[in-house]
C-alpha cells in the first residue's frame, strides 16, 4: 500500500506516489488474473471430473441392474436344471423297471401271440396290445433321451450364464474402482479449487483496500492544495493512473483485464478492458468483437451493463 499520508505534500510526491502504486496494482491485476485463468481451469476440470463420476455411476447403476438380472436368470436356470434332473431320474427308474419286467417276463413272439389266441379276434387284440407296449416302450426310451438332452442344455445354459455373470463382476469392480479414482481426483480438484479461490479473494481485497487507499491520498493531497476533490474525482483519477478512467469500479477492471482494452480471454471468449461476453456485447448493441472496439465503445456498453446489472454481471464483481 502507500505508505504515509500525503497531507501537505505536492503533486510532484502525490504522482510519484500513484506511479509506484501503479505498479503495485499492476502486479495484483496479474496475480488476480493468473488466478483467474486457474480458476477457469480448476472448475472446468472439476466439472469433467462430475460429469464422468456421472457416466460412470449411470454404467454402474445399469451394470449392476443387468448383473441382478443375470443372477436371477441363473437361479431360474438352476431351478429349471434341477427339475430336468429329476425328471431325468424318474424317467431312466422306469425305464430300467420297464426293461426288469422284460427281461423277467420275456418279449412275446408272433408264434406264441397264434398259439395262444383263441380265436382270430382275440389275436387282432393280442397284437394290438403287444404294439402299443412296444410303442409305449419306444416312447418312454425317447422320452429318456429327450430329457437327458433338455438336461445336458440347461448344463450348458447355466455355465453361459455364471460365466457372462461373473464378467460383469469383473467389470462392475472396475467401475466402481474407477470411480473411486475419479471422486478422489474431483476432491483434489475441489480442494485446489478453494485454495485458488481464496487466494483470489485475497488479493481483490488487497487491490480494493489499495484503491480506496489511494483515493483517500488524492483528496488529502487536493485539500492541502486547496483544491477539494470528492471521492467520485478522486477514484476517477486513480482510475487515470491505472489506464483509465474506467465506467465500472477501478478493481474490477484490474482484477478482470488488468485495464487491458485488447485482453481476450480464450476459454470464455470474453474480451476488452471489462471482459465483456461476445452474446453480451451483441446484446447491448456492440459491433464485432469486444476486444476490438475503440475504448469510448467498451466504456459506454460497461457503463450501461453496470446500470443494469451492477457487479453481479462480472466474476471480480
Amino acid at each position: 500500500m502507500v505508505a504515509p499520508r500525503a497531507g501537505a505534500a505536492g503533486a510532484g510526491t502525490l504522482e510519484a506516489k500513484l506511479s509506484s502504486a501503479r505498479g503495485e496494482a499492476s502486479s495484483i491485476s496479474a496475480e488476480l488474473r493468473s488466478s483467474n485463468e486457474q480458476l477457469a481451469a480448476a472448475q472446468s476440470e472439476a466439472a469433467a471430473a462430475e460429469a464422468r463420476e456421472q457416466r460412470l455411476s449411470d454404467l454402474l447403476a445399469e451394470g449392476e441392474a443387468h448383473a441382478a438380472e443375470l443372477t436371477r436368470k441363473v437361479q431360474r436356470t438352476r431351478h429349471e436344471l434341477a427339475v430336468a434332473k429329476a425328471r431325468l431320474h424318474r424317467s431312466r427308474s422306469a425305464l430300467a423297471q420297464r426293461l426288469v419286467a422284460i427281461y423277467e417276463s420275456g418279449s412275446p413272439s408272433t408264434a406264441n401271440l397264434l398259439l395262444g389266441s383263441g380265436s382270430y379276434q382275440d389275436l387282432i387284440t393280442r397284437t394290438s396290445y403287444l404294439r402299443e407296449i412296444e410303442e409305449s416302450d419306444s416312447a418312454l426310451a425317447a422320452r429318456v433321451e429327450q430329457v437327458r438332452n433338455e438336461v445336458h442344455h440347461e448344463v450348458g445354459v447355466v455355465a453361459a450364464l455364471q460365466a457372462r455373470a461373473v464378467a460383469y463382476d469383473e467389470r462392475l469392480a472396475a467401475a466402481r474402482s474407477q470411480i473411486a479414482s475419479v471422486r478422489a481426483a474431483a476432491q483434489a480438484s475441489a480442494a485446489h479449487l478453494a485454495s485458488i479461490s481464496a487466494g483470489r479473494e485475497a488479493s481483490l481485497a488487497d487491490l480494493k483496500t489499495n484503491i480506496a487507499g489511494w483515493v483517500k491520498e488524492i483528496q488529502a493531497a487536493r485539500a492541502a492544495e486547496a483544491k477539494a476533490a470528492t471521492a467520485a474525482e478522486a477514484e476517477e483519477e486513480v482510475g487515470r493512473w491505472l489506464g483509465g478512467p474506467y465506467s465500472i469500479p477501478a478493481y474490477i477492471v484490474m482484477c478482470e483485464s488488468g485495464g487491458n482494452y485488447s485482453a481476450l480471454n480464450p476459454s470464455s471468449g470474453a474480451g476488452g478492458a471489462y471482459q465483456v461476453l461476445p452474446s453480451t456485447w451483441e446484446l447491448y448493441g456492440g459491433k464485432g468483437e469486444p476486444q476490438n472496439a475503440p475504448k469510448a465503445e467498451q466504456d459506454r456498453i460497461a457503463a450501461e451493463i453496470w446500470a443494469d446489472s451492477g457487479p453481479s454481471a462480472w466474476v471480480c464483481g
